[in-house]
């Protein structure tokens, strides 16, 4: 009897080896069909890392989530994967052609949504599915990015947020806003990016012939932290610093957020994200500063006062430590085009 593993056979061998990245994707009532679009996104993303044959890419599970009027969790209607057992790491809440109305069905599905953001999955909205989102109180205090059309009505239902509608996503790490009615593929592939690596991303959008960020793919990633760890500590201060884009905050404020000591904070955090608290602080950061470049005119030592340096020198060295080009240059490449 031949003992050699078939293709087949090895590709399910690694398969069980591989982790599994589960994106629920939220209907709720005038939500688009580009739940769909997304389905089939993550769905070629996935034959696209199969043929990598790597154990370290992901599985990406995608479930379809809807309210039924009766329980207070949302129901599921579609597994892609069933059989697997995963942590949801992100939720998706897909565009509408008409503005939300304050509904029971919205109440719920938004407490569901503050449920998963605490558990450590990362939130997304596509145009007006912001108002879904800003529902949850997930965004008070935040920036968020919602089509010119809405932007006023957004600002004047949800005071807390800071609406700039002049930026197409908006990355936070643990929450992402993207304006347009159709901006559902950027997003996708902003998680692709995130979950599988730029290679994939932009494989993927080859595929799909849809555009993707040259950014990704030159300067890597933008910061994907680590939320599913599991310390709700840690947690909670990463929420926090994400919320302040870890502007004005220092060790002794976090662990005092976390009810730590300095130094088992420190170690906890490390630990849960991989990071030293400096060195999370600043890859969101220089995050909020590709962003600013990407889609501002602002001029580099301004943006680096905005998100938090002081000194432009520092700024312009910690920026090029973590995508390998000065700010200055990053603009030329990537910036819009005015």
């Amino acid at each position: 009897m031949n003992s050699k593993l078939t293709p087949m056979n090895k590709r399910e061998a690694m398969n069980e080896k591989r982790r599994v990245a589960e994106i629920g994707l939220l209907m709720y009532p005038g939500s688009q069909a580009a739940l769909h679009g997304l389905t089939d996104l993550f769905a070629v993303a996935n034959r696209i890392a199969d043929e990598h044959e790597s154990s370290q890419l992901p599985i990406l599970r995608v479930s379809h989530w809807c309210d039924d009027g009766e329980s207070t969790q949302p129901a599921q209607l579609f597994d892609s994967h069933p059989t697997f057992d995963s942590r949801m790491v992100a939720v998706i809440i897909p565009p509408s052609l008409f503005q939300l109305t304050c509904e029971k069905a919205l109440n719920r599905l938004a407490m569901w949504i503050r449920e998963k953001h605490a558990e450590g999955a990362a939130v997304g909205s596509v145009c007006l599915g912001v108002f879904l989102l800003a529902q949850s109180g997930l965004l008070d205090q935040r920036t968020a990015t919602i089509h010119r059309t809405y932007a006023k009505a957004l600002e004047a239902r949800f005071p807390a947020i800071r609406v700039d509608a002049d930026k197409p996503i908006i990355d936070d790490g643990d929450i992402i806003t993207a304006a347009g009615l159709m901006a559902w593929a950027d997003l996708g592939l902003r998680l692709v990016d995130r979950l599988m690596g730029p290679s994939i991303a932009a494989s993927t959008a080859q595929f799909l012939e849809i555009k993707h960020c040259d950014s990704t793919q030159a300067c890597g990633s933008h910061f994907s932290p680590i939320l599913t760890h599991g310390d709700s500590a840690v947690l909670k201060v990463q929420h926090w610093l994400q919320r302040k884009g870890a502007v004005d905050v220092s060790l002794s404020m976090m662990a005092a957020l976390a009810g730590l000591e300095a130094r088992t904070f420190l170690r906890r955090f490390r630990a849960a994200t991989g990071l030293r608290p400096i060195q999370y602080c600043q890859h969101v950061r220089v995050g909020k500063a590709r962003e600013m470049l990407e889609f501002t005119n602002g001029t580099v030592d301004h943006i680096a006062w905005t998100v938090g340096y002081l000194d432009p020198g520092t700024f312009r060295s910690a920026f090029k430590k973590v995508t390998g080009i000065t700010p200055a240059d990053y603009r030329k490449r990537f910036g819009a085009k005015t």
